[in-house]
This record gives structure tokens, C-alpha cells and sequence, in this order.
């Protein structure tokens, strides 16, 4: 087991888990790295369910969720997820990966008895994927980084809603089975629960990104008169907001740990290169240019999880941490690109190759840093925060 991964303070229940997900990813999943069914917008669908039906069979599918339907808690959430990204495929196969991880959380948060019955055991059992339709397209000037600005529309029109408008980056919507669609309301913002493929939501394309592990890709939608039962949105009228808050900081989180398991595999493998490779006479560890690389990628690698560790006791604390979020969603997106880069450059030409996943990991990291939240728009928010806080000390 990862030797770089802390033990201590993690319950043996998550250990146990844990370790048997480090285990099922290192020895079954890593050997699907090469497989011709990864394209540029992810795993194939077949590829999908061949990795999730070797997870069952192991048991470790929806680990983080337990037998009896409860959650574990974030600490242990994070040992989990953290050695199921050991692999890029690993979220995918262990059922861990958005936005599936954050759809579950929200509906077993906020669903009624029925919607659960209806879509969230699909949802745990990993035989069907979702999405979730909230980004809009710049050009259209609608919701991006700013969900205030939602131009998607819904109205009520006897029994069901009717859903006008166009999403963006909206991940997995090719081949979802159930959707999680964001609109505005004469109330404010709503959540939809709707079964997919249907004719009403339209796929305009699926776009090349730079990063490649999410089956489905990432696609543009227009949304033409759908017509929602009224029983199937999600909550109350204009509350929709509330509800992503209920979602936003734990999943922001998530993605945090599964790509501190990314980085802390890429480490692995620049490590064991620079200790093979020999130049100028000695091994590249002992070149200090590229010690000194791995060295710094061990302390970034530490304050990552620390921080994952720290924001998940805050969220386990029953706040909602959504300051919490954003501070450990940049220090650890940003510390990880620090990784990722030095992984490719300490393995020089290697680094950049598909030969190992190296040069993926840096990509996938690189669209982290912007995903759920850009860097700057979180430390925008974090200084109004500062600004408020001062206000309310001050008098001012």
C-alpha cells in the first residue's frame, strides 16, 4: 500500500475499505491504462462496465457508500477516495468519480423517499451514470462561475414543469441515464430530476478537451420544451441554490481527493524512473535538479492531504464549509499541478508520452484547477469573505 498516504487518525472501518480499494485498483484497474476503448472523451461505454462489474465482483463498488445505505463520513470518505484515484480509471470502476460521487451525496441529502426509490439505487448500484446540467454557454451570457446569471427557464404548465434553455461542459451527458437539471422559476433557481435520453434534450456536440478520463466526455445541450412531472423536481421552488450548496463543498472536496491519488501515483512513477534512469554518469535522483523536484513534490503531496484532511473535519463537523471548499480546493489543485509538472519534467521526454499516465494526470490536473471552480473566482470569494468579516468586527 502507498507508503505516502497518512494511516493514523482514519478509522479502521476506512482503512479496511481503503486498502481493499488501493488493492482492487493497483492490481486490476492499472492494467486497463493502454486499453484501445479510451478515447479523447474518456472510457467507451463497454470499457465502463467491464472495470464496474470487475469492481463488484470485488465489492469495492461505491465503497464510500455502506451496506445499510449510510455515508461514511468525510475523513473516511477521503481515505477512500484518495486510493481510488491511484488510477484514472479507478473513480470510474470503484463508482467514485463525478458527478456521479456528488449526485448520490445530494439526493441522499435532499430526495424524497420516492425520487431515492426511483433513481438513487440505480445511482449506488453504478448501473446507470447521471449528470449534472448547470453551466451554460458564455456566448449565450448565461450561468458559468456566477450561477446568478441562469438563463434556463422552467414553468409550470398544469401537472409539469417546462424546461427552456442551453447547458455547457455538462460532463457524462452522453450515454447519462438520469439528469440533474438547474432552471429559474418566477421563485429562483430549481432542481429537476429527469430520465435520460430524452427528445427534449438535445446533445449539440461533445467537445475536445484537454482532459480525457470522464466517460461521456463534456457536451453542449440545448433543452427545447422539456416537460418535467411536478413530482420530480428536487426540494421546493427557488431553492435551488440551497440544495447546491448541499452539494458544492463536499464534491469540490472529492475531486481534491481523487486527484491527490493521481499525483501521489505519478509521483510513484517518476520516482521510479529518475532512481532507473542514469545520465551523466549517475542516477537522475542524484542530480540535485531532479531530487530536489521529487523532494518538493513530497511536501506538496503532504500539505494537499493535509488540507483534504482538515476541510473534510470541518464538513464532518455539520458546517458547510463553504470557505473551507475553496481555500482546499486551491491549495490542492494548485499544489498538484506543481506535481504534475515536475513529474514530467523529472522524466523528461517519457514524461510527455502516453507510455505511462504521467502526461495524462498533468492534463487531467491542469482542467482541475478550473473545474468547480477557477482558482480565482474561489479567492474572489474568500476576499469578500475577508471583507464581510472585517465589517462585522469592525462595526463597519
Amino acid at each position: 500500500m502507498s507508503k505516502l498516504l497518512q494511516r493514523e487518525g482514519i478509522s479502521d472501518r476506512a482503512l479496511e475499505i481503503a486498502d481493499k480499494v488501493e488493492a482492487f485498483v493497483r492490481e486490476k484497474v492499472i492494467p486497463y491504462e493502454r486499453d484501445p476503448r479510451l478515447g479523447g472523451h474518456g472510457p467507451s461505454e463497454d470499457l465502463s462496465m467491464e472495470l464496474k462489474a470487475l469492481a463488484r465482483e470485488a465489492g469495492v463498488m461505491t465503497p464510500h457508500i455502506l451496506d445499510d445505505g449510510g455515508h461514511l463520513t468525510q475523513r473516511e470518505t477521503a481515505a477512500v477516495l484518495i486510493r481510488s484515484g491511484l488510477s484514472p480509471l479507478g473513480p470510474l470502476a470503484c463508482h467514485t468519480c463525478a458527478p456521479d460521487e456528488g449526485n448520490m451525496f445530494l439526493l441522499g441529502k435532499v430526495a424524497s423517499p420516492e425520487l431515492k426509490e426511483r433513481f438513487l439505487s440505480r445511482m449506488i448500484d453504478g448501473s446507470m451514470r447521471t449528470a449534472f446540467f448547470m453551466t451554460e454557454p458564455a456566448e449565450d451570457g448565461g450561468a458559468g462561475s456566477d450561477p446568478s446569471m441562469m438563463l434556463t427557464t422552467c414553468k409550470m404548465d398544469g401537472n409539469h414543469w417546462v424546461v427552456n434553455g442551453r447547458k455547457t461542459y455538462i460532463t457524462g451527458a452522453d450515454g447519462a441515464g438520469m439528469g440533474i437539471i438547474m432552471a429559474k422559476s418566477d421563485d429562483g433557481a430549481c432542481m429537476f430530476l429527469v430520465d435520460l435520453p430524452d427528445p427534449a434534450i438535445r446533445i449539440e456536440r461533445v467537445m475536445d478537451t484537454i482532459d480525457s478520463s470522464m466517460p461521456g466526455g463534456h457536451a453542449v445541450i440545448t433543452i427545447d420544451n422539456l416537460r418535467v412531472p411536478a413530482d420530480q423536481m428536487l426540494g421546493e421552488s427557488g431553492e435551488g441554490f440551497k440544495y447546491a450548496q448541499v452539494r458544492l463543498a463536499p464534491a469540490r472536496l472529492s475531486h481534491c481527493m481523487r486527484w491527490l491519488g493521481a499525483c501521489v501515483r505519478a509521483h510513484e512513477i517518476a520516482t521510479d524512473y529518475a532512481n532507473r534512469r542514469m545520465a551523466f554518469g549517475k542516477q537522475l535522483i542524484d542530480h540535485e535538479g531532479v531530487g530536489f523536484m521529487l523532494a518538493e513534490n513530497l511536501m506538496d503531496l503532504k500539505q494537499a492531504e493535509l488540507m483534504i484532511y482538515w476541510c473534510a473535519d470541518v464538513l464532518d463537523s455539520g458546517a458547510q464549509g463553504g470557505a473551507e471548499s475553496s481555500m482546499a480546493k486551491v491549495a490542492v489543485s494548485e499544489a498538484l499541478m506543481r506535481v504534475a509538472d515536475r513529474c514530467v519534467q523529472c522524466m523528461g521526454g517519457q514524461g510527455v508520452t502516453a507510455d505511462t499516465i504521467v502526461e495524462q494526470v498533468f492534463r487531467e490536473i491542469r482542467a482541475f484547477r478550473i473545474y468547480d471552480g477557477p482558482t480565482e473566482v474561489h479567492k474572489w470569494s474568500l476576499a469578500k469573505k475577508i471583507k464581510r468579516d472585517w465589517k462585522a468586527e469592525h462595526g463597519g
